[in-house]
């Protein structure tokens, strides 16, 4: 019995598997900060919890329509009407078991596959991008992302790439692994690219809330572009809500197509689960607001403690709770070949972190050296998992 090869080549998301090691040692009794993976360390709020208690108690239980409960999508159409500065209708909104499927979804609703179809991603980023890609039988084409540009791209790079097998486009921003914000005026640049050259934007907005020095700036809000850009937002990041599996996308023509993709392979979201979402969007903000203030304060405690280490260069990001310090330098002091040496090294010095490696692959000509951190954890943690790195790095342990 033969695996296809489709599935043999699928990606994954690595910080997982970074994560299953980092729990082997510390049930083997090893002592191990993590800074591995991208999950707030506080609990979902109380008001939202018992949103879904009384859904469960009043029988909401079975199937809900494949694009979701409509009442919560209206809650969705509100929301992303009010953030993002546009006209949402609740038919244009689809609910799934997280934003991750709607990666997938959006591929396959923008082209086909085995015609040469390609989408462009960009690198580093969210390996389910590229995994995606290839699945689905498009063609990645990655678009290097600049350190000097806060880890945003060049609109040079981007017009280089694009094609007329260029069916979408995907932007990130807050972006995961680097924390980079896309500036206005280079959304701008991409909207007269997407309707210049007919292309579909998907973009990834699940660390909106995290936006922490400017406003926060959708390429759906410019003109024309709602029609052209998949919206996808989920209450994972801003509600502490990862094992809730609750993601929502907006497009006034691919909406249907979406719910369409859902009853084949999910049937609906979680129905008590979508209570939870409309108390999260329509309910008090204010736990959300301490938890993006607290989010805050670690990053800029992390990138000050991160840049008094000799060998390591640490940008401000703009959002997420991402660092990603160029490592470059520490790698030389330290005779190891790349980051993911270095990380290595830091986990037998308890300390648990990502290579850039983990986030696609190594743009041609780059061989600056990066790791990424997630300080999405307590503040003491922070100060004694950034001081084991200095430890092993000035001290060469």
């Amino acid at each position: 019995m033969e695996i296809s090869k489709r599935t043999k080549g699928l990606g994954t998301e690595t910080a997982f598997e970074a994560l299953a090691e980092v729990n082997k040692r510390v049930r083997e009794g090893k002592d191990v900060i993590s800074f591995c993976i991208g999950q707030p360390d506080f609990d979902t709020p109380r008001n939202i919890k018992e949103a879904a208690i009384r859904a469960i108690n009043e029988g909401k239980t079975g199937y809900t329509d494949s694009a979701g409960v409509f009442a919560v999508r209206e809650s969705v159409a509100r929301h992303f009407s009010l953030t993002r500065k546009i006209d949402v209708k609740p038919e244009h909104v689809a609910i799934a078991n997280g934003a991750k499927p709607f990666i997938a979804y959006a591929i396959a609703c923008t082209t086909d596959p085995g015609v040469g179809d390609e989408v462009i991603y960009p690198n580093p980023g969210f390996p389910i991008y590229e995994s995606q890609i290839i699945a689905n039988g498009a063609a990645p084409v990655p678009l290097p992302l600049s350190e000097k540009k806060g880890f945003s791209f060049e609109i040079d790079e981007l017009r280089a790439r694009i094609s007329k097998r260029t069916k979408m486009l995907i932007i990130n921003s807050p972006h995961n692994p680097t924390g980079g914000i896309i500036r206005l005026e280079d959304l701008e640049e991409v909207a007269k690219l997407a309707k210049t050259h007919d292309f579909w934007v998907y973009s990834d907005e699940v660390y909106r809330p995290l936006t922490y020095d400017r406003e926060f700036a959708s390429i759906a809000s410019l003109p024309g572009m709602y029609e052209r850009t998949i919206i996808c937002d989920g209450a994972s990041k801003g509600y502490a809500m990862t094992g809730w599996r609750l993601g929502y996308a907006a497009n006034p023509t691919l909406g249907p197509y979406f719910a369409r993709w859902i009853t084949n392979t999910e049937s609906c979201a979680n129905h008590m689960s979508q209570y939870a979402l409309m108390e999260a969007l329509d309910g008090p903000q204010e736990e959300s607001r301490k938890m993006v203030d607290s989010f805050h304060e670690r990053r800029d405690l992390t990138v000050k403690l991160l840049n008094e280490i000799e060998g390591v260069k640490c940008l401000m990001p703009g959002g997420a709770f991402y660092v990603f310090p160029n490592v470059t330098a520490a790698c030389k002091k330290l005779g190891v070949a790349d980051s993911e040496e270095l990380r290595k090294l830091l986990l037998e010095n308890g300390v648990a972190v990502l290579a850039d490696k983990h986030f696609g692959r190594r743009n041609p000509g780059d061989n600056e050296q990066h790791i990424r951190l997630s300080y999405a954890t307590a503040k003491d943690k922070i100060i004694e998992g950034v001081a084991r790195i200095k430890r092993v790095v000035e001290g060469g342990a």
